[in-house]
């Protein structure tokens, strides 16, 4: 897995071995962030259920003025400061070690402005998306401007999302799994 565009471009990352965390793969990786590079240049980004940090990192090294990533595994956490390192963007970005909803409710607490870009890729049929969706929805992190990102599963049903309060903006299906763009309703 590598840097695929900007300051940290084709730099290696690492990542945990196992099945503990489940990569984007670089093209997928290159595909999301060609749909989403006018967004991305000073940005405020928010990585949930982070892996090894490379949607982040490369949010990053495109321009997001800052990342804060979430991760509750402690490999993959000291995987993801290794890559901030690596790619001489940690100044760039806080890592939030531990639950995702508990972090979820810290930053709301504390943040006063909305996050540009939200992205979730939590472990797929999980129904953690929702969860998490649901828990932002009316707080300070999401904002009318503001495009979330869930990567799931590519025959995860999406209508529910509206149901929790957010519209479909697009999808984007690959072999696996798919990306779905939301914005608040």
């Amino acid at each position: 897995m590598r840097v695929i565009a900007g300051s940290a471009r084709r730099l290696q990352l690492k990542t945990i071995p196992g099945d503990d965390t489940r990569p984007t793969t670089d093209r997928i990786k290159e595909t999301l962030f060609n749909m989403i590079q006018a967004e991305i240049p000073g940005c405020s980004f928010l990585d949930v259920f982070g892996g090894s940090g490379g949607i982040a990192i490369e949010a990053l090294s495109r321009g997001a003025m800052h990342a804060t990533i979430i991760e509750k595994n402690p490999k993959a956490v000291r995987v993801i400061q290794e890559n901030l390192l690596h790619t001489h963007l940690s100044d760039d970005a806080e890592v939030i070690s531990g639950d995702a909803f508990a972090a979820l409710q810290r930053i709301a607490a504390s943040r006063k402005k909305p996050f540009d870009i939200i992205f979730l890729d939590p472990p797929y049929d999980s129904g953690l998306e929702d969860r998490a969706l649901s828990q932002i929805r009316d707080t300070s992190l999401v904002g009318e401007e503001t495009l979330l990102i869930v990567e799931m599963n590519v025959h995860a049903d999406i209508a529910h999302f509206e149901e929790i309060g957010y519209k479909i903006i697009k999808s984007k299906e690959y072999k696996t799994n798919k990306h779905i763009f939301l914005g608040k309703a």
